[in-house]
């Protein structure tokens, strides 16, 4: 199958890039080190370096071999890092000091937690929702993950449904029992008991009806029941954050709601891509569309392709560059990915804006606090890979011919379809290969 159809501009003119012999064996006046060649004096770094993580240094828990040896070249012989390096990944379902362990663990050098953005790190920059009654919804630590972004007041899908188990229907093992009456501010909740001489008693228990409304909905990754998470949250939309209630016309414009992880598909152990957060907001855009005529709008998207996902790591570059005392500004980023719709589609983006704010154009509106400090990063070079998503031995997409059909575009519905967008700088085969070219560009080979 071919993962990303519609892709032709990838391959056009493009080849995978090789290191040139002669760089491998030495040059007069440089040293061999851990199998790399660099200057006697290594001056400071100005450049930086994003990886994305599944399908460039790892795919599922298995760390890609290449990786390893990328690593050999990047630490200095007291296993430091010679240029500041960030961690760009659209997972977000463990926190951020465990992907971090995590990732040490698999590429054997000690990555800090700040090294690490997950897709919905940005977040921490919307500070107008951190005192909201926010409903989250994805899995693993939500709750961990929220509160360490700043919103203080969230309510889980499950803590929805208990609260209201009227709402989830789908499965029928689930359907409630018993009959649940709303009346106010009181709950009447029936309840059926078959007693030891055999008749069957019934009776009613009153609770109050405190659920207090819910103000915004922080969608931060693919949930584990679909059903379940689609139901609660149309239903919180339909309702204004009162699930318990009926309203006659949907709100609208509707609560505000923030996501993270655009990934329609990603790269794991299976030989095809899996459904990523994408698919997933995807049929909630689809079904919130068909039931009100209206399109789903959101206050926010982090993960990457978003500016404001490249705005954070580029600030998290310059800081650490700061702490580590290299005193030359960073000029240049390389981001290395495995998917066109995301890495590539998203380093061109933040090229392009980078651009457009050097020419003093306006700038895109990225969402949340913006940052005060100005961008010292002149560009933003796309570096693709050929382990995960993007095969550069497959066959590859073809382009429409005259008069065709369209081919589909799987990048979210608000980042409209470009092919220059899509095209990456460099391919190479893998990370290893990128960390050459990277040094090689910079006169560091």
């Amino acid at each position: 199958m071919a993962a990303l159809s519609g892709l032709a501009a990838l391959r056009a003119g493009r080849g995978v890039w090789r290191l040139p012999a002669r760089l491998s064996a030495g040059l007069p006046g440089c040293w061999l080190r851990r199998g790399y060649v660099v200057g006697r004096a290594e001056s400071p770094p100005t450049f930086g370096l994003l990886f994305d993580i599944d399908g460039v240094l790892v795919r599922g828990h298995r760390v890609i071999p290449a990786a390893l040896e990328a690593f050999g070249k990047l630490l200095n012989s007291q296993g430091q890092l010679r240029v500041p390096v960030v961690f760009v990944t659209n997972a977000g379902n463990i926190l951020q000091q465990n992907k971090a362990q995590e990732l040490s663990g698999l590429l054997g050098y000690k990555v800090d937690p700040d090294q690490v953005i997950l897709s919905h790190s940005p977040l921490k920059l919307f500070l107008q929702y951190h005192n909201k009654r926010m409903l989250v919804s994805g899995q693993g630590p939500v709750v961990e993950n929220a509160r360490s972004l700043g919103f203080q007041n969230v309510v889980t899908i499950d803590e929805l449904r208990l609260a209201f188990p009227e709402l989830d229907m789908v499965d029928l093992a689930r359907r409630p029992k018993n009959m649940v009456i709303r009346t106010g501010d009181w709950i009447l909740q029936e309840w059926r008991v078959t007693s030891i001489d055999g008749p069957l008693l019934v009776f009613w228990q009153c609770l109050r009806n405190d659920f207090a409304a819910i103000e915004g909905i922080l969608l931060l990754g693919e949930p584990v029941r679909w059903e379940t998470s689609l139901q609660l949250i149309l239903d919180v939309l339909l309702s204004n954050g009162n699930p318990g209630t009926g309203l006659e016309t949907a709100p609208y414009p509707h609560l505000p709601v923030l996501a993270s992880n655009m990934d329609l598909l990603w790269m794991a152990e299976a030989k095809m891509p899996r459904f990523g957060h994408g698919t997933f907001l995807l049929c909630l855009e689809t079904i919130y569309r068909k039931v009100t005529g209206k399109e789903l709008k959101y206050e926010g998207m982090t993960g990457k392709p978003s500016i404001l996902t490249y705005q954070y790591a580029e600030d998290i570059i310059r800081q650490q560059a700061e702490r580590w005392g290299w005193s030359a500004p960073i000029r240049k980023l390389y981001a290395i990915g495995d998917n066109p719709v995301s890495d590539v589609y998203g380093a061109n983006l933040f090229n392009q804006y980078l651009q457009m704010t050097k020419r003093g154009e306006k700038e895109h509106g990225a969402g949340g606090q913006q940052k005060q400090r100005p961008s010292t990063t002149q560009s933003c070079v796309s570096i693709l890979v050929c382990t995960g998503i993007h095969n550069c031995q497959g066959p590859g997409p073809k382009a429409p011919t005259s008069g065709g059909a369209e081919l589909p575009f799987h990048g979210h519905r608000d980042f409209s379809f470009s092919p220059e967008l899509l095209e990456a700088s460099h391919v190479v085969h893998d990370v290893n290969e990128a960390v050459q070219l990277v040094f090689h560009q910079e006169g560091w080979a």
